[in-house]
C-alpha cells in the first residue's frame, strides 16, 4: 500500500503569506503543516510515498522534505501540471502507484489521532474506495457522505442544502486500482463548472459503476488550517494538546517560566516572562519581553521589549519596542515590527514575509 499526499494548489486563501510561501511549508505549533500528514501515514506502517507538486516548486519541496529518510520512508516526486482538482492529482500518480492500493492525504489536513486504525479497517476489509467522516456543525459547507447502515456509501454530495445528518468528509480517502477507470471510457469523469476534476465525482463513479465503496468516522480530532483563523485555532489546538516542556537552551535567571514551554537549541532569553503553553525553536534571542499562551516562534526570531501572545511567527522575524500586545497574529518569514510612540491599543496582524511594519 502506498500514500499520496499532495504539496499544490494556490493558497488563496493563505495570501499574502502564500505570494512566496507555499501553505504547506507554513509552521502550525513550530511544524510545517505537511510534516503532519506525513508522520501520520507512516504511522500507519506505510513507507512509500507519493509527493504531488506544481510546476516550479519542485526544488523547494525537496528542500523541505528531501528523500523522506527522515521519517524513515522513501519519497516519490510527482508532478501535478495543473492545479486541476483534487481528483487530478490521483490521476497524476497511476504510473508510480503501479496498481497498489493507496491512502490520499490531503497535505493541508491533521488528523491528531492518526490514521492507523481507519487504514487496518481498508486493508482488512478490502472495498475499492472508501471515505472517512467526521461530525461537523457546518457539514453544508463541505462535502458530505450519505450511507447504508452497514457503512455503504451511496451518495457523496458536495454542499448540500438539506443534510440528512452532521457527518462531513475530511481530506483523507482510499481507494485501489479500480479508481483509475474512472478517468477514461465512454463515461469518464469531467471536470466541474469551475474546470477542476472533483473528488467526490471519482467515488461516485465508483458507487454508480456497483464498485464497493465504505464510509467510516473517524473518532480523533480533524484539523483544516486552511484561512487564517483555523490557522490560529489549529495552533492553539495543538499546543494545548501535545506541547512537551523540553529546554534545549539554558535560561537566564530573570526570566520567569510558567507552565509548558518548548525551547530549542541557541537560544538566548533574558529579563522575559513566559507563558505557556509555548513553542520556541532553535536560535531565538527574546528580552524584556512577554511571550504568552499559544505562541509558536520559529527559529531565528528576535522579540525584544514587546508583547506577544496566540501568534504564530515564522523564521526570522524581528518585533522591537512594540509595546502594545501582538495577539491572534501571523507574521511570515523576514518581517520586520517595530513601535516608533508609546502604546494604545491591541495590534493584530497578517502579514507576508519580508514586510516591514511602523506602528
Amino acid at each position: 500500500m502506498k500514500a499520496i499526499i499532495p504539496t499544490g494548489g494556490r493558497g488563496t486563501r493563505m495570501q499574502p503569506l502564500t505570494f512566496s510561501t507555499n501553505k504547506h511549508f507554513i509552521p502550525v505549533a513550530n511544524k510545517p503543516l505537511i510534516f503532519y500528514p506525513i508522520e501520520s501515514v507512516v504511522e500507519a506502517d506505510i513507507k512509500d510515498i507519493l509527493i504531488t507538486y506544481n510546476p516550479g516548486w519542485l526544488d523547494v519541496v525537496k528542500s523541505y522534505l528531501g528523500d523522506g529518510s527522515k521519517w524513515g520512508a522513501k519519497f516519490t516526486y510527482v508532478l501535478q501540471e495543473k492545479p486541476i482538482g483534487l481528483a487530478n492529482v490521483v490521476q497524476v500518480c497511476e504510473e508510480k502507484l503501479n496498481g497498489d492500493s493507496f491512502v490520499y492525504h490531503l497535505g493541508d489536513n491533521i488528523f491528531t489521532k492518526g490514521i492507523k486504525e481507519v487504514t487496518d479497517y481498508f486493508r482488512k476489509n478490502k472495498p475499492n474506495g472508501m471515505v472517512t467522516m467526521v461530525h461537523h456543525p457546518e457539514n453544508s459547507r463541505l462535502g458530505v457522505p450519505y450511507f447504508s447502515k452497514t457503512n455503504r456509501l451511496i451518495k457523496y454530495v458536495e454542499k448540500p442544502k438539506n443534510s440528512p445528518h452532521d457527518f462531513a468528509v475530511p481530506g483523507l480517502y482510499f481507494g485501489d486500482h479500480n479508481v483509475f477507470k474512472c478517468f477514461t471510457g465512454k463515461n469518464k469523469i469531467v471536470p466541474s463548472a469551475r474546470g477542476e476534476y472533483e473528488i467526490p465525482s471519482v467515488f461516485q463513479w465508483l458507487i454508480d459503476n456497483k464498485y464497493r465503496v465504505d464510509v467510516i468516522e473517524y473518532k480523533g480530532k480533524w484539523l483544516d488550517p486552511g484561512k487564517f483563523n483555523d490557522w490560529i485555532e489549529s495552533n492553539r489546538y495543538l499546543l494545548d494538546e501535545y506541547l512537551v516542556d523540553d529546554m534545549g537552551s539554558k535560561i537566564d535567571r530573570s526570566t520567569k517560566i510558567i507552565g509548558r514551554v518548548s525551547v530549542g537549541k541557541n537560544c538566548k532569553i533574558r529579563n522575559s516572562e513566559i507563558k505557556g503553553p509555548v513553542s520556541i525553536s532553535d536560535n531565538v534571542e527574546i528580552s524584556d519581553s512577554y511571550i504568552g499562551p499559544y505562541s509558536s516562534i520559529s527559529s531565528g526570531c528576535v522579540i525584544e521589549k514587546s508583547h506577544l501572545e496566540d501568534s504564530v511567527l515564522m523564521e526570522n522575524v524581528r518585533i522591537i519596542n512594540v509595546k502594545q500586545p501582538i495577539n491572534e497574529s501571523m507574521i511570515g518569514n523576514e518581517a520586520e515590527v517595530y513601535d516608533l510612540e508609546d502604546p494604545t491599543h491591541w495590534i493584530k496582524l497578517f502579514i507576508g514575509e519580508k514586510s516591514k511594519v511602523r506602528v
